[in-house]
């Protein structure tokens, strides 16, 4: 995602966002920013959601100038948002895939695709899952090695797992109904 592929108003909102920082800030993102600007699905979004906003000194700064309702989102119409809640595979942190750009101090990060499926997979809404059926059209997406990841980083995390276990089934009979398998 260089900077000057980023469409507009993401350029500029995100040019004024990187002027707020004072010294190097990482994001770590996941949702429709990131599988529209990494994945190439084509549709609106409106807010950047970050995990991780660090260091933590220069979140509150980030969140005052371009999150919901500060001045960059009134210029803007588009957002920050600190995500709090939100189920990720345990090494999601080692598979972050940089996103690069050309800012002096915001440093943008984008989960993998696996573990941004698997991001989707407790809330279950329609865009969520058109969304992981965008990301299994588009990329070489193996189901199996999807599921695996699931039992093994994230499954035990999750509030109510045999809820999630028939989610998974589910989007995968879909994913393969799809493809004819």
């Amino acid at each position: 995602m260089p900077t000057d592929h980023l469409p507009e108003p993401w350029k500029s909102f995100l040019a004024e966002l990187d002027k707020a920082g004072s010294g190097e800030v990482f994001l770590h993102c996941i949702g429709g920013f990131v599988i529209t600007q990494m994945y190439g699905l084509s549709r609106p979004t409106i807010d950047i959601d970050a995990i991780t906003i660090t260091p933590s000194d220069q979140r509150a700064v980030l969140l005052e100038q371009g999150g919901k309702g500060g001045p960059l989102h009134r210029k803007y119409g588009l957002y920050l948002d600190f995500v709090t809640v939100t189920a990720l595979p345990q090494d999601y942190g080692e598979r972050l895939r940089v996103c690069p750009q050309h800012f002096s101090h915001l440093r943008l990060f984008a989960v993998d695709a696996y573990d941004l499926a698997l991001s989707k997979l407790e809330r279950n809404s329609e865009k969520d899952r058109e969304d992981v059926k965008h990301l299994a059209r588009t990329l070489p997406f193996d189901l199996d090695f999807l599921r695996q990841r699931y039992e093994k980083e994230l499954r035990f995390f999750l509030g109510n797992p045999q809820r999630e276990d028939l989610t998974l089934k589910l989007w995968i009979e879909t994913i393969e109904e799809e493809r004819g398998a």
